[in-house]
């Protein structure tokens, strides 16, 4: 991986990225998408941004390949692209949010899709049982 300060026509990419994400509204629709995949109605009672605003915010996001459709009758719903962009809203929330431990939170951001670590069965449980 080459580092920003090594390519300016990266750091120009990265740059005009950033400027997708620096959006109050596009924030806070990425954030809401964090837990999943939504709809336009449910993105807009999460959010309250209000439907005119919301739905220019997703097209602006979709152009910008950081929101991608599926289409199931008359509903659209929405989701995150990929990983990379669940790892950047994830890490905005950790370093720019007021609250917790910064390093722990990023932590959790990075380890975000990795499996949960499946402990082998306690003494006298079945195997394929798993106490919580």
């Amino acid at each position: 991986m080459t580092s920003l300060f090594e390519s300016r026509d990266r750091a120009v990419k990265a740059a005009d990225k950033l400027k997708v994400y620096a959006q109050p509204q596009r924030l806070m629709i990425l954030s809401c998408l964090l837990r999943g995949e939504r709809t336009v109605s449910e993105i807009d009672a999460a959010t309250g941004i209000g439907q005119p605003a919301l739905s220019q915010q997703l097209a602006e996001l979709r152009r910008n390949d950081l929101v991608k459709t599926r289409r199931a009758s008359k509903q659209i719903w929405y989701d995150l692209v990929d990983d990379k962009v669940c790892l950047c809203v994830r890490s905005m929330e950790a370093i720019l949010g007021d609250e917790g431990d910064v390093g722990q939170m990023l932590n959790t951001a990075l380890q975000l899709n990795k499996p949960e670590a499946i402990s082998p069965p306690a003494p006298g449980t079945a195997g394929f049982a798993r106490i919580i």
